[in-house]
């Protein structure tokens, strides 16, 4: 690692996307603080604005590009001086954003993330840094899972590596167990520019989540792009359920919530590892993307209505007040309307908590975007509209269900105005999943308050202290 300039330079790491980006974001935050940079949150306030983009939908290049835009109008003021674009649509494109985007003084790949520093003291002094011309990052590593790990050394991994520095002050924080993904759903991009599926060691997530707990965390929110692979890797598919009570057994560390359980992929061994150690919350990821057998098949993945119904049922009998949230997709190629009626059925009986409806957008290089039978896109819209106004009204009666519910909540913030906490219960996961708040109670962030359900609004919650 270069050694930190005497002079020190600013710069703000804006963040888009998932929490998989977070800790990606955390981490060259860490290395640029290392390398003698000042972090600041606020990209008005920088030398350089690095935006760690988001390349999953069209919507997300979308606010990514927006946001490149927005950054660089701020050099008008003279404050920032460069506009760096680095994550997932940088990777994905490369060289093609740069030219179509002259706002990014610099488009950087996951590569050059280990030497960030150098390079934007390079960019900073008025010198170029060549675009990142993209790749299939599947081919880096090898085919077979059981020689990745000794191969990942020379492969970059973000996410996977010290330091880190915290850009939030929050009592969660997402700990990335793996990277990467190796199945081929025709929709999805991610394993091309994420590259094949790699595990984190357990000691090197341990030694993490410690840190985090000495920075205040209280729930760790393991983060992955398919949790249920983790292991595969290293010989030992039940390695989570291992590593769950030794996570949950950490000083400081109060609740673990797991995140993207692959339904396909899910084992009685993980369900019962979960439900056996209080500190992991009875919260399921499950991202089921449809109900139809035959349109999941297209889609290049396994299940349907009944197999989704009995999974289901298999964490209720485990835990009956687990939480269950999922994404769903409308508008794959060939969907018809008897697809689209089954999948509001399934969504009927499967009482979720949370779920996220996106329409179907063709993704450069996917087989989805080679399949014929578009659905139109005034229908994709509609199915869209349709299906999210059943789930607003399904997830809301889930709420209602549980009033009388007794709750702890995990303080993030008080509402200065009515002397509330807002958190979150046990079976709401950060930022998307809902919130509870407990009312006449002020109470600092990190603590947790047990209370009681007694009103809705939408998917939050409304308890009084017990």
């Amino acid at each position: 690692m270069p050694a930190p300039e005497t002079t020190s330079r600013s710069v703000a790491v804006v963040t888009l996307g998932c929490t998989r980006n977070d800790v990606d974001s955390e981490e060259l935050a860490g290395r640029l603080a290392a390398g003698g940079w000042t972090l600041v949150d606020d990209a008005a306030e920088a030398d350089v604005a690095v935006v760690n983009t988001c390349g999953f939908v069209e919507q997300a290049k979308k606010d990514s590009i927006d946001s490149l835009i927005e950054a660089s109008s701020l050099k008008e003021s003279g404050r920032t001086q460069k506009v760096v674009a680095v994550g997932c649509l940088a990777e994905r494109y490369g060289q093609t954003l740069a030219d179509e985007l002259p706002e990014a003084d610099a488009v950087l790949g996951f590569d050059t993330y280990a030497d960030m520093s150098t390079h934007l003291r390079t960019i900073l002094d008025g010198g170029t840094v060549p675009s990142h011309v993209p790749s299939d990052r599947r081919k880096l590593l090898p085919l077979s899972p059981a020689t990745r790990q000794s191969a990942s050394a020379d492969v970059a991994l973000p996410g996977h590596a010290a330091p880190r520095a915290r850009l939030g002050t929050g009592p969660w924080a997402p700990l990335k167990i793996a990277s990467g993904c190796d199945r081929r759903c025709a929709f999805c991009a991610i394993p091309m520019f994420r590259g094949s599926f790699v595990s984190r060691r357990p000691t090197d997530v341990l030694d993490e989540a410690r840190w985090l707990a000495t920075q205040g965390v209280r729930e760790l929110f393991l983060v992955s792009e398919n949790s249920t692979s983790y292991g595969k890797d290293l010989g030992d598919l039940a390695l989570m359920d291992a590593l769950l009570p030794e996570l949950a057994g950490l000083d400081g560390i109060e609740r673990v919530r797991v995140s993207y359980l692959q339904p396909a992929e899910v084992r009685p061994g993980l369900l019962d590892a979960m439900v056996a150690i209080p500190e992991v919350m009875p919260w399921f990821d499950l991202s089921f993307q449809h109900a139809s057998a035959p349109l999941l098949r297209r889609m290049r993945r396994f299940g349907g209505t009944e197999a989704f119904l009995g999974l289901i049922d298999d964490v209720r009998r485990r835990s009956p007040l687990a939480g269950i949230r999922s994404n769903v997709i409308v508008g794959f190629p060939g969907e018809t309307e008897a697809e689209v009626d089954e999948l509001a059925e399934f969504l009927t009986a499967a009482r979720l908590d949370v779920v996220g409806v996106f329409g179907y957008s063709d993704e450069d290089g996917t087989e989805g975007e080679l399949l014929p039978d578009k659905v139109a896109a005034e229908a994709i819209a509609e199915r869209v509209e349709r299906l999210t106004d059943l789930i607003e009204e399904l997830t809301a009666q889930r709420a209602e269900d549980r009033i009388g519910e007794s709750v702890r909540v995990l303080v993030e913030e008080a509402d200065d105005e009515t002397g509330d906490s807002v958190g979150r219960a046990e079976h709401q996961g950060p930022d998307v999943d809902g919130t509870t708040r407990v009312v006449g109670v002020t109470a600092p962030p990190g603590t947790t308050v047990t209370a009681t359900v007694v009103g809705t609004e939408g998917i939050d919650l409304v308890a009084e202290p017990t």
